[in-house]
């Protein structure tokens, strides 16, 4: 076994001065206690103070490992056994410096959440047989005042979750402002994790987090909380700091992940980590705006080449665009809520008689005074809101409304990536069909081919689902993505719909007209119909009908910008 400064010997040897006794007051004053652990025959040493601050029923109630275990409420974080022993670092000489958070219950049952910080030391296979270090007892404020009760740490890292970080940030903002102090916290992503995850397996991507975060509260603080924020984002709020101690702070940090890497069972991992970091309460006065700074800060870090930790800093032009996307969201949400969004119905016509096949149910949102908001400009911004799913399922509706109204109508939708990946879109798909099965047969479901390569078995699966609802399928914008003929084989497809920019220069452009007559002989060969888009004159019209195209769509034929198509379609 190594032999390592012992800091609990060090504390007994004080302690006999009586200055000594001074510092033993003190810890017990502060709530602090020392231990040393032989694991070897579980025996447990505490300091003087450890019955007081751990308010233990009896000296014989915290005397082994095994003892004090039984105080330690199941399933509220790392206990220290379980924090030393899976440890995936290994002794050099000089001890595995570790901190976990727990809860352990009082003689009268009260819950005290604690932070126990330490070493643990290897004996010569490797393994821990000795620990020593210190329990602090938590404030309540520095649990969110969750100190009382077992509201349960990440179980992977033992730091605070989400909700008691929440808590913390907002007791802390309160006190600051109150204070005119400061604190700050840094927010690290750790990166690459999808590809650990497929490499090694999710349990090794686990043990990286878990020892990045053993990593990073080996160098903080006592004062200092650590949170996980998210499957691979660690928050640490630094109490008392100030803007120029932040950037010496994350410097710390990352270099604790720099200095050597982590130990998983599949070896040696080293962890790329990017920090953003937010001075509070000067640049969030609140709890959403100190995480969405942070964020904005890790995301700059992310971005950059040279820097790995980025400082907020305000940015008017960020600022503007964040405050339109807000406006954007309520009336977006408004006209959900009042009815204001429609369809404007666009036929899609034979090529050979020019008589109505089908209508496109376009998406329109109307504002309050009337007026209609370019699609061009509301679709890219909604999807990058989020709010696609909910217009995707609002033109469901209206559609299948259309067709239960007018049983000669026929209608085809365009649905998002967002709402594909979604099972909760197809799931609402197959709930309104199963009480109308018959009107599956009048409606085709239309996808962009960007959406389709990413995981195309995966979309095989879902298109195969909505072709046994009996709905016909369409890919749209066909030649703009990256959709091979081998996926355009693989996959259920009833109609290919050619991207409008290669059929409005068809009368000029020997490309455009090679790759549309090439698509054309592989959608005959594959069995599937053809409709060109963007048809703007008679004569691409004629062209596009001698080739064999079997529908025709555009502006030749009517114009839906308005929002005024007829509701009915005519076969």
């Amino acid at each position: 076994m190594h032999a390592p400064d012992d800091r609990a010997s060090a504390v007994r040897d004080r302690d006999e001065s009586p200055a000594g006794a001074d510092l033993r007051g003190i810890l017990g004053s502060i709530g602090e206690t020392v231990y040393d652990w032989d694991m070897t025959d579980d025996r447990l040493t505490w300091g003087a103070q450890a019955m007081a601050v751990l308010r233990a029923a009896s000296p014989a109630a915290i005397a082994s490992g095994r003892a004090y275990a039984r105080l330690i409420v199941p399933g509220d974080g790392r206990s220290r056994y379980d924090t030393v022993t899976t440890s995936t670092d290994r002794d050099a000489g000089q001890g595995v410096a570790f901190q976990t958070v727990y809860a352990v219950k009082t003689a009268g049952a009260e819950v005290l959440r604690v932070e126990d910080t330490g070493r643990w030391f290897a004996g010569l296979d490797g393994k821990p047989i000795r620990v020593h270090g210190v329990v602090r007892v938590l404030p309540a404020q520095a649990g969110g005042g969750l100190a009382t009760q077992a509201a349960g740490a990440d179980p992977l890292t033992g730091a605070l979750t989400r909700a008691q970080l929440l808590d913390l940030l907002a007791d802390q903002i309160s006190r600051s402002r109150k204070s005119h102090g400061s604190f700050a916290m840094l927010l690290f992503g750790i990166e690459s994790l999808g590809e650990i995850n497929e490499a090694y397996g999710f349990d090794v991507a686990d043990e990286l987090i878990a020892g990045v975060a053993q990593r990073l509260r080996s160098v903080m603080r006592r004062a200092d909380a650590m949170a996980r924020v998210a499957g691979n984002k660690l928050a640490i709020v630094l109490t008392g700091c100030t803007e120029d101690q932040l950037p010496v702070a994350a410097a710390r940090f990352l270099g604790s992940l720099r200095d050597a890497a982590i130990q998983t069972s599949a070896g040696a991992l080293a962890a790329s980590v990017r920090a953003g970091g937010v001075l509070l309460p000067r640049f969030g006065h609140t709890v959403q705006d100190a995480l969405l700074h942070a964020d904005e800060a890790l995301a700059a870090a992310r971005a950059s080449v040279s820097d790995a930790y980025v400082a907020y800093s305000p940015d008017r032009r960020r600022d503007t665009r964040r405050m339109g996307n807000r406006r954007f969201t309520d009336e977006v949400v408004a006209a959900l809520n009042e009815q204001r969004v429609t369809l404007a119905r666009q036929p899609i016509v034979h090529a050979g008689t020019r008589k109505v096949a089908m209508r496109e149910a376009l998406m329109r949102i109307k504002r309050t005074d009337g007026s209609v908001m370019a699609a061009a400009s509301v679709i890219p911004m909604v999807e990058k809101l989020g709010f696609m799913p909910m217009l995707d399922q609002r033109v469901l509706d209206l559609a299948l409304a259309d067709l239960q109204d007018d049983p000669q109508a026929r209608l085809s939708i365009n649905v998002s990536p967002a709402s594909l990946r979604s099972p909760d879109w197809l799931a609402a798909l197959a709930a309104r069909l199963s009480a109308r099965p018959d009107l599956a047969g009048r409606l085709v479901v239309e996808m962009t081919e960007t959406c389709l390569v990413d995981d195309v078995e995966a979309m095989r699966q879902r298109l195969a689902a909505m072709k046994e609802l009996g709905l016909r399928l369409a890919v749209d914008d066909f030649g703009s993505g990256h959709t091979s003929f081998r996926h355009l084989r693989a996959l259920p497809f009833d109609i290919v719909k050619i991207d409008g920019a290669f059929v409005q220069n068809i009368g000029r452009s020997t490309d455009d007209r090679f790759f549309v007559r090439t698509l054309l002989d592989l959608a005959r060969h594959l069995g599937v119909e053809v409709v060109a888009e963007w048809v703007t004159d008679e004569t691409a019209a004629q062209m596009l009908t001698d080739w064999g195209v079997t529908y025709l769509q555009g502006e030749l034929f009517d114009d839906a910008a308005a929002g005024t198509m007829p509701a009915r379609a005519v076969a």
